[in-house]
């Protein structure tokens, strides 16, 4: 049992903050009041203290880099606050499995390193339970990672019985503890997705009142019919669906902004994710011309040791100077990590398009970038928007996106509204039951900081343990 005293609460609903005492009895929230005779083993002092409920991430890629398993306490998460992350994002997730295989994340991580033991979400699971996560975690079933297990490599339509299957494993997994279904339609293996298969889907996730979240087809010239599709998916089949990180890229500004007002106007249940920071996170093999992002890694990589695809890419790579391009990941060739692009172009003698070109060629694509290509005094009023979700989607995680968050923020959103933007709400849309709010009965995910200006996490409880 665990007693905070005099602290100040801020529930996750949005309502004023109040002063009281909190006890923590096994893994629930026992009591909210004044108990100046109780004891109990750990008593906590929250004099001049904040007590919220655990931040949610609700777009992680700890599954993607397969940080769960090597790094299954999560400290990064914790050190800023969140309890619970949410993965599965962006079309590719750990499960289910029709066959086994990883294939889906193989541009984020070596998929090698994992013994694959499951098929089901809910074998997976199971599986994570054993592992005694630092953090609650839960997952949407990615598109791409079934979409493979049924038709490989090949881009074409699904047949009708194909889409039955998939229809039915969907279900399956949402019966199983799923949150909802991702897509990433930008990637290479999801692009050519026609609307009727989204459509079908979503109608299965409309039936059990989850989450339809996208990564858009097109985020640059085609955002605007990239956004229309997403929004006529909702009016058509009533899913509740969020944009991924949905930014305004360098260049696309206004674009974007038309973009926005079409997300704002309509009368769907259509939001959006954005984190904190001016930087993509990307598979290397983004950055090609779109053209050159045909077909899977395997044909994309012998289109580069051809001379004359070569040169004709070198002409169409984006512009970079020093601190537009950083390695995030490079499975095999873990050196490069941290390294600027411009560096590598200055080590080789050659110019920065030449050396990422080469670096593609070196790595076999398998490799993250953080790209510098985001308006950060856009994301600045996306933060308060109220069709917006804060998330991390990024390996970076030393930056803290909540702490940096509750600071961008301060001034011009009360500090109740903020924590419930990244705690009440969030387990509200994805129907996260007994979490995301400080309540008598609901799971103790708790997080303690004293200045809402520049937070710094003292104290976090997940499950009633604390951290």
């Amino acid at each position: 049992m665990i007693l905070i005293r005099s602290v100040k609460v801020i529930d996750g609903t949005g309502k004023p903050a109040y002063t009281a005492d909190v006890l923590i009895d096994k893994d629930r929230i026992g009591a909210i009041g004044y108990f100046p005779s109780k004891t109990a083993e750990k008593v906590i002092d929250g004099m001049g203290y904040y007590l919220t409920p655990g931040f949610i991430d609700i777009h992680s890629d700890a599954d993607h880099s397969l940080s769960i398993f090597s790094n299954p306490e999560q400290r990064e998460y914790l050190s800023q606050g969140v309890t619970t992350i949410i993965g599965g994002n962006c079309g590719s997730s750990l499960a289910p499995l029709l066959y086994g295989t990883l294939e889906s994340i193989q541009k984020w991580a070596d998929i090698n390193q994992i013994n694959v033991d499951w098929q089901t979400t809910e074998d997976f699971l199971k599986i994570l339970n054993k592992k005694k996560l630092g953090v609650n975690f839960f997952t949407l079933v990615g598109h791409s990672t079934i979409r493979r297990s049924l038709v490989g490599e090949v881009f074409r339509d699904l047949t009708d019985k194909e889409l039955g299957v998939f229809e039915k494993v969907l279900s399956e997994a949402l019966e199983q503890g799923a949150l909802g279904l991702s897509t990433g339609l930008s990637y290479a293996h999801s692009q050519r997705t026609s609307f009727k298969e989204i459509e079908s889907l979503a109608e299965v996730v409309k039936k059990y009142n989850r989450v339809y979240a996208t990564h858009l087809r097109n985020e640059n010239e085609g955002l605007l019919d990239s956004i229309n599709e997403t929004i006529k998916i909702a009016e058509e089949t009533g899913a509740k669906i969020i944009v991924s990180h949905f930014r305004p890229l360098l260049g696309n500004e206004e674009n974007f902004k038309k973009s926005l007002e079409f997300l704002e106007k309509t009368k769907t249940e259509t939001f959006f994710d954005i984190y904190p920071f001016d930087v993509s996170m990307m598979p290397i093999y983004k950055l090609l011309p779109l053209w050159a992002q045909n077909g899977g890694l395997a044909k994309m990589n012998a289109q580069l040791l051809d001379k004359d695809f070569f040169q004709r890419i070198l002409k169409e790579l984006p512009p970079l100077t020093r601190g537009d391009l950083v390695i995030a990941s490079a499975p095999g060739n873990e050196f490069l990590i941290g390294k600027d692009i411009s560096d590598i172009s200055k080590n080789q003698g050659v110019t920065i398009p030449e050396a990422l070109l080469k670096l593609m060629i070196t790595t076999r694509l398998k490799t993250l970038v953080f790209y510098k290509n985001i308006n950060i005094e856009l994301i600045s009023s996306l933060l308060i928007n109220p069709k917006s979700f804060i998330s991390s989607n990024t390996m970076r995680l030393s930056e803290k996106a909540f702490p940096k968050f509750l600071q961008m923020v301060n001034g011009k959103i009360s500090i109740e509204e903020a924590i419930k933007k990244i705690t009440g709400q969030p387990a509200d849309f994805f129907g996260l039951k007994e979490r995301g709010l400080v309540k008598e009965g609901y799971f103790a995910d708790l997080v303690m900081f004293k200045d809402s200006a520049t937070p710094v996490v003292e104290v976090v409880i997940v499950n009633g343990q604390l951290k």
